[in-house]
């Protein structure tokens, strides 16, 4: 289900950690720039989301924008519903909602203890999606009891639901419930075996996977200055060479012990030769280089079957630098191969 006229979609997933202002004058950037779609995040404790999201709403006209993702535990469905039911208003049914489980980690620093994962964002999905047309959760499977037939919104408009899947059975459950699906692609192509997770959910359902948007959210690190940008997506893998699933890497020929060596020189204070230590091979974590290479990687990609890439942090040493090269250079050419 692609959003963009001419069968791809391009989007950004950015932050901002000076404010609300920022962030909404970054996304006016990056929809001048000739995205389709700008996502924010909204983990708990993190960045005002909330905010930022209204924000972006008044300071843009055409591009889509969404929330990456909302947590139904520390926000109740409800409010969400009402949220989105607003935001659609606000910004002429431009808003997409993104939902996700949120962290286990996050929610114990504020004592909360939610259900298992896929059950919280199984029932939210189908409870604010009822909501947002009008109607109440009451009585549908899946849902979470104690809902009645009083609750219903006064102001109900309907929004598109992304879900933010990663194991198997989110990303099973997305196939048959969601609108969009804005999984973490580490390597992108990791979005194969994405999509055919996906698809197996949708069949169960009844539905196709062309229904569903699936945004192929990868790692870009671009700039003309291909070692710079190959030099930036090292550092970000050494950041997070410790929190990478083992699994994931190795289903994915990538090798486990190669990460740990550079997370060994992390702890040890040692970024530097940590940065060094990401070979060739870890580099296929994310798409890097010049605007010709990152091209290449892309339509490689586009050339799978994969119709939206969500381009996401690192970006370049200049994010809005970055987001213009990959409007004015890489866009035309992908689009312009089709």
């Amino acid at each position: 289900m692609s959003l963009s006229r001419d069968g791809l979609t391009f989007s950004a997933r950015i932050s901002s950690h000076e404010g609300v202002r920022p962030l909404a004058a970054k996304a006016k950037f990056v929809e001048d720039s000739g995205f389709d779609q700008v996502w924010i995040g909204n983990d708990l404790f993190g960045e005002p989301g909330l905010v930022s999201l209204a924000a972006i709403a008044m300071s843009t006209e055409r591009i889509r924008f969404g929330s990456a993702v909302i947590d139904p535990v520390s926000l109740h469905p409800a409010q969400i519903a009402m949220l989105a039911s607003g935001l659609q208003d606000l910004s002429g049914d431009r808003f997409l909602l993104g939902l996700g489980a949120g962290s286990d980690v996050f929610y114990s620093w504020a004592g909360l203890t939610p259900p298992g994962p896929v059950v919280r964002t199984r029932e939210a999905v189908i409870a604010i999606r009822a909501l947002m047309n009008g109607e109440s959760p009451i009585g549908l499977a899946g849902v979470a009891a104690g809902w009645t037939e009083q609750a219903v919104l006064r102001f109900a408009r309907p929004a598109p639901i992304y879900v933010g899947a990663m194991g198997p059975r989110m990303l099973e459950m997305t196939g048959r419930l969601g609108d969009g699906a804005l999984p973490l692609c580490l390597p992108p192509r990791h979005v194969y075996g994405v999509i055919e997770q996906i698809t197996a959910g949708a069949e169960k359902a009844g539905r196709s996977i062309d229904e569903i948007d699936v945004a192929a959210c990868i790692w870009c690190s671009i700039s003309e200055d291909r070692d710079e940008a190959r030099w930036l997506l090292a550092k970000h893998i050494a950041l997070y060479s410790g929190s990478l699933s083992v699994e994931a890497l190795a289903s994915n020929g990538l090798d486990p012990e190669e990460f740990a060596r550079t997370q060994a020189l992390m702890l040890e204070g040692r970024e530097d030769d940590a940065i060094r230590s990401v070979s060739p091979s870890m580099l296929e974590l994310g798409i890097v280089g010049g605007p010709t290479e990152v091209i290449d990687q892309c339509a490689a990609l586009i050339d799978a079957g994969v119709d939206h890439i969500s381009f996401g942090p690192p970006m370049g040493p200049d994010t809005m630098a970055s987001v213009r090269i990959l409007g004015d250079a890489v866009f035309p050419a992908l689009r312009a191969s089709l």
